[in-house]
């Protein structure tokens, strides 16, 4: 029984004004979108049963499960988790990944390893996001792309070859990722030579999943990956594990406003954001890690600087954290903030300084001179989730009252962030 049929749906317009200025509680790590959407694949090319327990729902998770029922999977739901019958047999010409970078990037070329024309399709702020780096890699391996400029739609006809190509991984390792999840099923072997390969430990990430599901391949340095050709996937059981993306913001909230532990996040995860706890650190903040939680309390906070090169994702809640230091903070790294679900560093300076926060945005680092002053004001989440946690955590901790609109686009990574918000102590007020 498929109980995944539209991903397309319409979410209202909402607005949300943050009331609370002091957090309690426990609550749950949301789980990792970016794990979900790769044990989906692999559980895609796994003909059989796999089960993935604790799954995300949000909406780039459940496009990429629409994604792969369009390629050959059944998929349920059942109690907490997902079962996935996999088994790769496209009988879709079409493919729709909402606003998911790395669901475009990922299952391209999974749709390569079809022989006939498929067009991947995306939807708002998505059709704004480069996928030129598709055509390059995949034309040199036999795969014919078709893009409008660049960008989505693209129209791709496979089948991939094996072989040797040349990867560009300046922009984004999720190309990189799609790749390694796809080659491993093609008859010959494969050599990728990869330049200057940026979030690497996503691709650490990528690599524990295929290893979970029977399939190995070499990473040499990051630069040359060697992937054996026509392996089997083999149906697993997978638990998705917490999100450090999204438990960022909640750290950073207790950090400002009072004392929040969060479970179900791994110290030793290979997901880069789990950096926000040196960075925490680092200002100051008092942190406590035990097996399977992390404790933040308020403090006094100083300022600080990080490198977001490998994790551009952290830049909105540690803006919101420096914004409280006292001092100036330096994050750097920042330049690929600019194709994000919106240009994240422009959208922060923008909203951020109407709300009183001292905020320069350069090339590639921000620069922000706390502690600020904040004052009321009705602020735009520029349709990107991570602007909305960001500025509801800002109001939050500021006991400013801050009107947020665009606020259901926390949908994208994390739909139960306001739910939380609410358990922690948090009141808010909700408009459509």
């Amino acid at each position: 029984m498929i109980l995944f049929i539209n991903f397309q749906k319409i979410f209202r317009k909402m607005e949300v004004m943050p009331l609370s200025s002091s957090v309690s509680g426990t609550v749950n790590a949301p789980p990792s979108k970016s794990a979900m959407q790769r044990a989906i694949a692999c559980a895609l090319l796994a003909r059989g049963r796999s089960e993935i327990h604790n799954p995300s729902l949000c909406d780039d998770a459940l496009a990429a499960l629409k994604m792969a029922e369009c390629m050959g999977a059944a998929t349920a739901r059942q109690d907490k988790m997902i079962i996935v019958d996999g088994g790769y047999k496209p009988h879709c010409s079409e493919l729709f990944c909402g606003e998911s970078g790395l669901g475009a990037r990922l299952f391209a070329p999974l749709a390569s390893l079809n022989a006939g024309w498929m067009e991947i399709r995306g939807s708002g702020s998505l059709l704004e996001r480069p996928m030129n780096m598709l055509s390059d890699t995949l034309g040199q391996m036999g795969v014919e792309v078709i893009s409008k400029g660049g960008f989505l739609p693209l129209k791709i006809r496979g089948p991939i070859k094996g072989g040797l190509a040349f990867v560009d991984g300046s922009l984004s390792s999720q190309l990189l990722t799609g790749l390694l999840i796809a080659l491993p099923v093609v008859k010959e072997d494969s050599r990728l030579i990869v330049r200057d390969l940026k979030s690497k430990p996503y691709i650490d990430l990528t690599i524990d999943i295929l290893n979970h599901f029977g399939v190995e391949l070499i990473n040499e340095n990051y630069s040359l990956f060697s992937i054996p050709g026509d392996q089997e996937y083999k149906p697993s059981s997978y638990t998705v594990e917490g999100d450090w993306s999204g438990a960022a913001f909640l750290l950073v909230l207790a950090a400002l406003a009072g004392d929040i532990r969060v479970k179900g996040l791994s110290a030793g995860s290979t997901q880069p954001d789990r950096k926000v706890l040196d960075v925490l650190r680092d200002a100051g903040a008092d942190v406590e890690v035990s097996a399977g939680e992390v404790r933040v309390k308020k403090a006094v906070l100083k300022p600080f600087t990080a490198d977001l090169s490998d994790c551009p994702d952290l830049a909105p809640p540690l803006a919101v954290l420096a914004s409280f230091c006292h001092g100036n903070s330096i994050i750097s790294g920042t330049e690929r903030l600019k194709v994000k679900e919106s240009d994240r560093g422009s959208a922060l300076m923008k909203e951020m300084s109407a709300l009183g926060v001292r905020i320069m945005n350069y090339e590639n680092r921000i620069e922000i001179e706390g502690p600020s002053r904040l004052k009321e004001g009705r602020v735009d989440s520029h349709g990107d989730h991570r602007i909305s946690m960001a500025l509801a955590i800002l109001s939050v901790a500021s006991g400013v009252k801050v009107r947020i609109s665009g606020a259901e686009s926390v949908n994208k990574s994390y739909p139960g962030f306001y739910d939380d918000l609410g358990k922690l102590g948090v009141s808010i007020n909700l408009s459509e």
